[in-house]
């Protein structure tokens, strides 16, 4: 093996750098990503509800906008040739634009269009990422590298939701949130600018998607990742919220998002050693099944220990699916796998777009009506799994 094979040359990464440093900056992308891209509304709707005048009404819209981004970017990056490196930049800086913005006392209209772009940047630095990184770390052999990459999607919603905790305890408002966040978005893009420098030769894997050949197990993986993004999307989007219903009165509800995160990025950390004993498919099955009962648990009992546990399930299992399932893209359909993750993830989106709307449409019963269909379906699309196939890599 050559030098240039060693450092992967077309990573977009520059040549000095070591592979945990790649992993790293893949880890700071994926937080602002992800973290604050597209889950910073999350813990930052409860100040919203108290001091802007939001309703969980109008909230479950600018939820679903940001969903319908992330859609919205998912189902372009399957058509559109744009290097990873390009796609990422260009997300995390329209990403820190949009969350400023956000901050601005400004009409209903116009902050769904401000989530909007955020979904869509999100959707993009994902993809891109994902296909950046398991491509470039690959040839080290090394799967907890691949795990440090998406511990940032868990990294970042923790501190997103610390700072917001911060500043809820110190009373201050949402708007002050947002340009916090929108700032410390700006601040990481710009740490890890140079880690995404464009190679000097364009290989990217959507060079290939004429060639990508679908079957019925392609489409399984892609309905089942479906499911999940509509599964998990109602604690995912109003956890906080529930938390704070459950506590009344008490700070102690901002906890949930935090917990949330750090369930997520420790979880993830722990695939690599998961993998050497199961596979990607067990993974993702008995994972979903974890996250379907935290799911059922507050809307048994919505009170303070379901809700925390809820937190703890969904949080602990949703990285590790998406880990497992992105890995499961990528060798299924090789080097194909980027129009794979981008139908996956288109999927995913729309599962996502219908679970906030979902609690709407429920009225006083939402929380409970949706999370009970959320964690029959989650349970029952692990049927999905159980057959493989192999997917042509021509």
């Amino acid at each position: 093996m050559t030098d240039q094979n060693i450092k992967g040359p077309d990573t977009g990464a520059t040549q000095a750098e070591s592979p945990m440093a790649m992993a790293l900056a893949g880890l700071a992308a994926l937080a602002v990503a992800m973290g604050i891209g597209r889950f910073a509304f999350t813990p930052v709707l409860p100040m919203m509800l108290q001091d802007a005048g939001l309703t969980i009404a109008s909230g479950a819209w600018l939820a679903s906008f940001n969903y319908l981004g992330y859609l919205i970017g998912a189902l372009s990056a399957m058509t559109l040739r744009v290097r990873p490196e390009h796609a990422i930049r260009g997300g995390l800086v329209a990403i820190g634009i949009a969350t400023i913005g956000m901050g601005f006392s400004l009409p209903l209209a116009a902050w769904l269009l401000l989530r909007l772009i955020a979904g869509a940047a999100s959707a993009w630095v994902l993809i891109s990422v994902s296909a950046w990184s398991l491509e470039a770390l690959a040839v080290y052999r090394r799967p907890f590298l691949n795990s440090v990459v998406f511990a940032g999607v868990g990294s970042g919603i923790a501190a997103a939701g610390l700072l917001c905790l911060a500043l809820t305890m110190s009373n201050a408002q949402s708007a002050s949130a947002w340009i916090a966040l929108g700032l410390l978005a700006a601040g990481v893009t710009a740490l890890i600018w140079r880690s995404f420098t464009p190679s000097a030769r364009a290989g990217d894997a959507r060079q290939s998607i004429s060639t990508f050949r679908w079957n019925a197990d392609a489409i399984r993986l892609v309905c089942c990742y479906g499911v999940f993004g509509f599964g998990y999307i109602i604690p995912a989007t109003f956890l906080p919220v529930m938390a704070k219903s459950a506590l009344p009165g008490s700070a102690a509800f901002g906890w949930s998002w935090p917990v949330f995160g750090l369930a997520a990025a420790l979880s993830t950390l722990a695939v690599a050693a998961l993998v050497r004993r199961m596979s990607n498919r067990c993974l993702w099955a008995g994972s979903q099944w974890i996250m379907a009962i935290g799911i059922a648990l507050p809307a048994w009992s919505p009170q303070f220990l379901t809700i925390f546990a809820a937190a703890l399930c969904v949080g602990g299992t949703f990285m590790v699916i998406t880990l497992v399932a992105l890995q499961e893209a990528r060798h299924v359909a090789g080097r194909n796998a980027t129009t794979l993750m981008a139908a996956m993830t288109s999927a995913f989106a729309g599962g996502q777009i219908i679970g906030p709307l979902t609690v709407r449409a429920g009225g006083n019963a939402g929380f409970s009506t949706g999370l009970t269909i959320a964690a029959i379906l989650l349970a029952g699309a692990t049927l999905l799994l159980r057959k493989s196939a192999t997917i042509s890599r021509s």
